[in-house]
């Protein structure tokens, strides 16, 4: 097949079903208020926050990327900080034993027996600080309790607490003394965010709020968890199409075909990104999933999914365009205006 012949891009042009359950004004004011509660001192991220909680009521985890100092850290532990939810906070390291991730048994010696410690992944909300400066042996320890809700110590199995968001951090450009993620456990996350550098008036603003005396706080969401998951329940009622279902099926599918694509998207990937575009719906105060619920969550759920010819690559670096970003957004671009949306 040669570069612009999409064999499968056709799908059915009936418009979108728009029945179902109607739209969540809960949600969306949940969406509001932790925006304006984040944004009170990390400045600029409010589609990034967005983000998160599209992944949080899809039961997703989120890797942040991007360089030091653009307040990765700070982002996840305001988000957290918002929620009515228990945080754990793992500074990952290359000296870490998975036992610093899951627990470990320890004999109690008032009883003489052996006691099961849970390990700071027992939160709703965890915090892996630069995941990819942990050894393989540990980073392995998070794929159950990422994919299974999970963890088994000693031959027991202890279930992680609902809702039980991961939000990992790394610095892609230190190299040194880190162990990149293998392909397992990157199709774990639902979104790769890439974060760049503010914006001119936003590191203003940056200056401006913490060059001086902190701002004073406002009110804290503190939703609790059994509130995300009844909007977790309402987000997967969401009425998806069978064109747009058909759509997202034909668009994974394309990954795969591109020339230009080593290894395209997964089911897996293709579960995620249905309930990724239900949760946005849902959170838009619709009912029902439109094509740009689909188009605007289709880059974070794929750049880490899909792996580009070395060819290509090379070929970027070679005509000194930089940057590979911007070379996954042309490719993911161009499959999706190759297919035909649903109308």
């Amino acid at each position: 097949m040669t570069p612009g012949t999409d064999s499968s891009a056709a799908v059915p042009t009936t418009a979108p079903d728009r029945s179902g359950p109607a739209g969540d004004p809960e949600a969306a004011r949940l969406l509001a208020a932790l925006q304006q509660y984040v944004g009170l001192e990390v400045i600029g991220y409010q589609a990034t926050v967005r983000q998160l909680l599209v992944a949080l009521l899809a039961e997703g985890h989120v890797l942040l990327e991007g360089v030091p100092g653009i307040a990765k850290t700070m982002l996840a532990h305001r988000f957290a900080s918002a929620l009515s939810l228990s945080f754990k906070r793992i500074q990952f390291a290359p000296d870490m034993l998975p036992s610093d991730i899951a627990g470990n048994v320890i004999l109690n010696p008032a009883n003489s027996s052996f006691e099961y410690r849970p390990g700071p992944v027992f939160a709703n909300v965890v915090l892996a600080d630069e995941i990819n400066r942990a050894p393989p042996k540990v980073q392995s320890a998070l794929l159950e309790a990422m994919q299974e809700r999970q963890v088994t110590v000693d031959g027991v199995t202890h279930p992680l607490p609902r809702p039980f968001l991961v939000i990992a951090t790394q610095n892609p450009i230190e190299q040194e003394g880190t162990y990149p993620l293998p392909e397992a456990q990157i199709d774990r996350f639902l979104f790769r965010l890439l974060l760049g550098y503010p914006g001119r008036e936003d590191e203003i603003a940056v200056l401006e709020r913490h060059g001086g005396e902190p701002p004073p706080e406002g009110p804290t969401p503190s939703v609790s968890a059994e509130a995300l998951l009844r909007l977790h329940a309402r987000a997967l009622r969401t009425t998806l199409s069978p064109e747009l279902l058909s759509y997202v099926v034909t668009l994974l599918r394309s990954t795969r075909e591109d020339p230009r694509i080593l290894m395209g998207g997964s089911p897996r990937a293709g579960v995620q990104f249905v309930r990724a575009a239900k949760a946005s719906a849902l959170l838009a105060g619709r009912g029902y999933v439109t094509p740009d619920d689909i188009k605007s969550a289709a880059f974070d759920v794929l750049n880490h999914r899909i792996l580009l010819h070395p060819d290509i690559v090379a070929q970027r670096f070679v005509t000194g365009r930089n940057g590979l970003e911007p070379l996954l957004r042309e490719v993911l671009k161009d499959r999706m205006d190759r297919i035909e949306v649903p109308r």
